[in-house]
């Protein structure tokens, strides 16, 4: 593996604290955890500590884990999880915190998962950062390293009493944390055995204003910020120094008062010659013009996804997806008349107050949209109730009433020649039951990934032990109710989820 460091690391000779930072997967430095790489390299500058990276494929390390005081992790997506628990295993570290003396790391996690709902892996970690952790993985450390010689719990409680921090063994409410955006985040190591490779990929905003009903990223980094243009130029710039390969991240992207202008200054060194390629981590249809497809195609991009969600117009107001169909149309003209090769179409199946009509409306839909570009195709999931949205309320349909959905979607789309990748409805219900579960879960987690992480594992072991899965998925909480992750704090708060949940249903 060829990996590139665009920061000088301080290599101390002491071994004074030590922090691993583990990433599921083989270094795959995704979109996701783009977030979390930043605070390793800005640990890994840091002269008070030593920091390694620690993947499930790690052969060898620097230290030994007797010697390593704490061990973060980046938790993205929800079966995470189970890559987690093997490299935990790896190290001979016990799953459960109360397994662990003094003579294991302190276990932390952050990224969007467990700033949504810790409780699943309250029993795992040690404490998590919620929300934004730029700075309050900083903090954190610092604390634990100034206090390194005190029982673990007096380190916990220390950590517990900063913002933004959950620490279970000292419950309290908790307010996630939220990060002006005054420095513009990057990949701060190139590598050609990365998820995107050797590609480096700029932060261009955080948060989305549309506020999709079902959306978890829209709900949890509100509100919308935009890295300043200055910062964001001088990216680019550094960026290019080391590789062509440029990508932007953001919910919303286009929504940066200069996304225009970067399409702009990308085409223009393109025409001068340089050799550039460019990608976006989603567009809103809104955003499509000839001058932004025609960059992305000098850019060497071939193909676009746009997110409709819905086949009507009805069920797009309702998560609040508020575009046309004639947006939706114009959109893909402009992709099939300005270089681009395909377009994917991406949609959700089972929303809330889904009828067969909607169903129909995706198949009506495809089939005028192919008129206008051969080269089309549709990708769909299937909803999952997330923390700290509007639609967090609401269950899952049955999964025997997806398939069927699922099964009748791939016939029509194959009687039209429509190319589609349909979900797993099955694999979707159990990512209802992390995303929604609360503390009881953990020891069946735990068997469920010696038992191979599979589906059967999950489903055997819900019967096994006596979990009734199905309140987590495929209840329809009351507004009124409890809910496991009622105590983090984001803003905007419960009243205002409570009143779109109203609105839009």
């Amino acid at each position: 593996m060829n990996e590139k460091y665009l920061y000088k690391p301080i290599n101390n000779i002491s071994n004074d604290y030590v922090v691993w930072m583990g990433f599921p997967g083989k270094y795959s430095f995704s979109l996701s955890s783009l977030g979390f790489l930043w605070m390793f390299k800005v640990l890994d500058e840091c002269e008070e500590v030593n920091t390694e990276r620690i993947c499930s494929d790690t052969i060898s390390t620097k230290y030994m884990v007797k010697n390593v005081n704490a061990f973060g992790f980046s938790f993205s997506f929800d079966f995470d999880f189970l890559e987690i628990f093997k490299i935990l295993e790896k190290y001979d570290i016990p799953l459960k915190s109360s397994d662990r003396n003094t003579n294991y790391p302190l276990l932390f996690a952050g990224g969007p998962v467990v700033s949504a709902n810790p409780e699943p892996y309250s029993q795992i970690f040690d404490f998590f950062i919620i929300g934004d952790g730029e700075d309050i993985n900083i903090k954190a450390i610092l604390t634990c390293k100034e206090n390194k010689n005190c029982p673990k719990d007096v380190i916990l409680e220390k950590l517990s009493e900063i913002d933004g921090i959950y620490v279970p063994k000292f419950k309290k409410d908790v307010t996630k944390h939220t990060k002006k955006l005054s420095e513009c985040i990057y990949t701060p190591i190139l590598s050609d055995e990365s998820f995107f490779e050797n590609t480096f990929i700029i932060e261009m905003a955080r948060g989305c204003a549309n506020r999709c009903g079902f959306c978890l990223a829209s709900y949890l980094n509100l509100p919308l910020r935009s890295v300043p243009e200055n910062d964001l130029f001088s990216a680019i710039d550094f960026g290019l120094e080391h590789t062509n390969k440029i990508a932007f991240l953001g919910a919303q992207v286009s929504a940066h008062p200069k996304f225009f202008d970067v399409c702009e200054y990308i085409n223009k060194k393109i025409s001068q010659g340089e050799n550039i390629e460019m990608h976006f981590s989603s567009l809103r249809i809104d955003a499509i013009t000839p001058e932004v497809v025609k960059t992305l195609a000098a850019a060497g991009q071939k193909n676009i996804t746009l997110a409709i969600e819905a086949g009507s117009e009805r069920l797009r107001k309702t998560i609040n997806k508020n575009i046309t169909e004639e947006q939706i149309i114009n959109a893909v003209k402009i992709v099939a008349e300005n270089g681009l090769k395909g377009v994917k179409i991406y949609g959700m199946l089972g929303i809330p107050s889904e009828t067969k009509d909607d169903i129909d409306s995706i198949i009506k839909l495809a089939k005028n949209l192919k008129k206008e570009f051969k080269n089309i195709s549709f990708g769909f999931s299937t909803f999952v109730p997330k923390p700290h949205t509007p639609f967090q309320w609401c269950g899952r349909e049955q999964t025997v009433n997806l398939e069927k959905k699922i099964s009748y979607l791939q016939k029509e789309m194959h009687k039209s020649g429509i190319q589609v990748n349909l979900p797993s409805a099955k694999w979707d219900y159990w990512q209802a039951v992390l995303s929604r579960g609360d503390s009881s879960l953990t020891d069946f987690l735990i068997e469920v990934y010696r038992d191979g992480g599979n589906l059967g594992a999950f489903k055997k072991l819900a019967k096994k032990m006596n979990i009734n899965s199905d309140y987590f998925a495929l209840n329809n909480f009351d507004t009124k109710d409890k809910l496991p992750w009622d105590f983090i704090k984001i803003s905007p708060g419960k009243d205002f989820l409570i009143s779109e949940y109203n609105r839009l249903l």
